[in-house]
């Protein structure tokens, strides 16, 4: 059986959040269609609101502490990631672009990733296409087509278990399939492993 692991990011500032809400059922619908493939899916949730002082401190220093080295490793040794924002002032919130500015380079080149994002009216969900999907573009990461959107009316009534759950489904299997057409990642690249064996480095001879 194969392992996989999601990553989950969500950059949701209030307890409760409704951001970590959609983030939780949006990696709990890919998980399951995975292990409906197959699959042993572990699913690791980062809540971001916990490590936003270590990320400010990352961005001012250039270092990572060991809590939010982990979160990163988390993040660039995932299979798949869900990443959910709050949208403030029509784009993703500080907190979440702050984070994904010091995730390491190419760590996301070719990752399966689902986005989604919550905001106080429906009239914010253009946000995903014109912020949030561009910017992991441009991380040449793998964007699945649907985004998920969520605004208050959509938790409460019919919208709950209406359009709402239809497209936390829709966008869990197509996160699912792009994981699952994958090899099984290895976890984040170590920067200090050797390309050279012991007998080569003893002989003087360089890496090819």
């Amino acid at each position: 059986m194969t392992r996989r692991t999601l990553a989950v990011v969500s950059a949701g500032l209030g307890q409760p959040s409704s951001t970590r809400l959609l983030a939780d059922q949006l990696g709990a619908a890919a998980g399951d269609e995975l292990v409906r493939r197959g699959a042993e899916v572990e699913i690791r949730p980062v809540e971001l609101r916990e490590h936003a002082h270590d990320v400010v401190n990352h961005l001012l220093t250039g270092f990572p502490s060991a809590a939010l080295r982990e979160v990163l490793d988390t993040v660039a040794g995932a299979d798949g990631l869900v990443a959910v924002t709050p949208i403030f002032n029509a784009s993703y919130n500080g907190l979440f672009k702050s984070f994904f500015d010091v995730v390491d380079r190419d760590a996301l080149a070719d990752r399966p990733v689902l986005i989604g994002a919550t905001g106080g009216t429906a009239r914010h969900s253009l946000a995903l296409e014109h912020a949030v999907r561009p910017m992991f573009a441009y991380l040449r990461a793998v964007v699945v087509p649907t985004a998920v959107f969520a605004a208050p009316e959509d938790w409460s009534g019919e919208g709950a278990e209406g359009a709402l759950r239809a497209r936390i489904r829709r966008a869990g299997t197509e996160l699912a399939e792009q994981v699952d057409r994958r090899p099984a990642a290895t976890g984040p690249e170590d920067p200090f492993a050797l390309t050279t064996s012991f007998a080569d480095l003893l002989a003087g001879r360089d890496p090819v």
